[in-house]
């Protein structure tokens, strides 16, 4: 994408190296809006949360902010009071660079666990890191971010309010720890539209339930999740009816769709993008739980990295998901092929055609427990040799 194309109004972006991350390379970004921005965010739900977690969870209460900082190569989460203490140092030095209040000023790390951040060097890398904020400079900031991902992740929606257009542009980090439950992933969308800090919140909630809720790389929900959006109202469009809201929504989770699509894609090690749907639930909860349960069973995900319709597998985690189930009316499809009907194998024929569906690059597999009217899916991708490399190696 060109980097021109992700200039959102009343934004700048940057990012620099301040030897954070052991391997070297680009690893502080900042974020910065030339004036006050509605803000909003959605957090890990984890128990366990990242000091920068926890100073944005507080700030975003407010309702405004002007800056995002974030750093890769260390999560800053269980490193007891020295984690709170590095983060606000972090945050102070961008403000005081900046000329802002360090209250304006969101935060987000990703990286290891349990290893204190040296916040001296981020102040030191700070003079460089604003000298370096462009227009289109958002790129360079996705970069920043990554740690096992293996390319950045930028989407961006335009749309029209009143005469007026505006931008959505959003960037994102994979690649491991999966699992959001939004509220290690960490997402951040600016925008140039005008809209209040309570529309925009909502908005976000409702863009990640279906989005980043609705994907699983490995069923790890991370210490540092963080998904925050800015809103300059550079644009100059007036307060946005309940239309104008509705097409904002629908681009903000088209923006969050697509990087949750990127993330799975590039989830640690995968050659395989799966969209699991369950049809047929007797609940929406028991729909979620049945997609979820099957989008994270290992060996229903080896499978797939196997290219082998291995059904008995996805059966086996459906029983073990606790829903209302008859196994004797089950169907399974592998795209357009039908794998099982009411429990029982269509036979060689069927699994070799389900087989041949698998060795795309993204597939689907539909499940009907025939017994309601309720359906749910999860997009995953397929668990393999170098998943395991990855994570066995990651602090090497």
């Amino acid at each position: 994408m060109d980097s021109n194309q992700c200039v959102v109004k009343g934004f700048s972006a940057g990012a620099v190296e301040a030897g954070i991350k052991k391997k070297g390379g680009t690893d502080l970004a900042l974020i910065f809006a030339d004036r006050p921005c509605a803000a909003a965010g959605v957090f890990t739900t984890n128990r366990v949360k990242a000091a920068p977690v926890l100073v944005s969870m507080e700030r975003i209460g407010r309702g405004t902010a002007r800056a995002v900082l974030a750093n890769s190569g260390n999560a800053n989460a269980c490193t007891g009071a020295s984690g709170p203490s590095a983060a606000r140092k972090a945050g102070e030095a961008a403000a005081s660079a900046l000329g802002i209040d360090p209250e304006e000023i969101l935060l987000a790390s990703t990286g290891v666990i349990g290893a204190p951040l040296d916040a001296s060097r981020i102040e030191q890398a700070m003079p460089s890191l604003v000298g370096a904020l462009r227009s289109d400079g958002l790129m360079d900031a996705a970069r920043a971010i990554m740690t096992t991902d293996s390319f950045p992740k930028i989407s961006v929606f335009e749309g029209e309010s009143g005469g007026h257009s505006y931008r959505i542009a959003g960037i994102a980090k994979g690649a491991g720890m999966i699992m959001p439950q939004m509220a290690t992933m960490l997402c951040f969308v600016i925008s140039d539209i005008h809209i209040s800090s309570r529309n925009l919140q909502k908005a976000l909630v409702e863009a990640t339930g279906s989005t980043f809720n609705r994907i699983t790389v490995d069923g790890d929900t991370s210490t540092n999740d963080t998904v925050i959006a800015l809103a300059s109202g550079a644009a100059g469009n007036a307060d946005l009816d309940r239309a104008g809201l509705e097409v904002f929504g629908t681009g903000l989770t088209a923006v969050l769709n697509e990087l949750a699509r990127m993330v799975v894609k590039d989830g640690e090690g995968a050659t395989k993008t799966v969209h699991v749907e369950i049809r047929g639930a007797v609940s929406a909860e028991q729909a979620e739980r049945a997609a979820r349960t099957v989008a994270n069973s290992s060996l229903v995900k080896t499978a797939f990295y196997g290219q082998d319709p291995n059904w008995g597998r996805i059966l086996a985690a459906l029983g073990r998901s606790g829903i209302d189930m008859n196994p004797d009316l089950v169907d399974i499809r592998i795209d357009s092929v039908e794998i099982v009907s009411r429990g029982m194998t269509r036979g060689e024929e069927a699994e070799a055609a389900g087989a041949e569906r698998m060795k795309n690059p993204e597939f689907s597999v539909v499940v009907d427990l025939h017994i309601g009217p309720f359906s749910d899916r999860m997009l995953t991708c397929d668990l393999t040799h170098d998943y395991v490399s990855i994570n066995a190696d990651y602090r090497t």
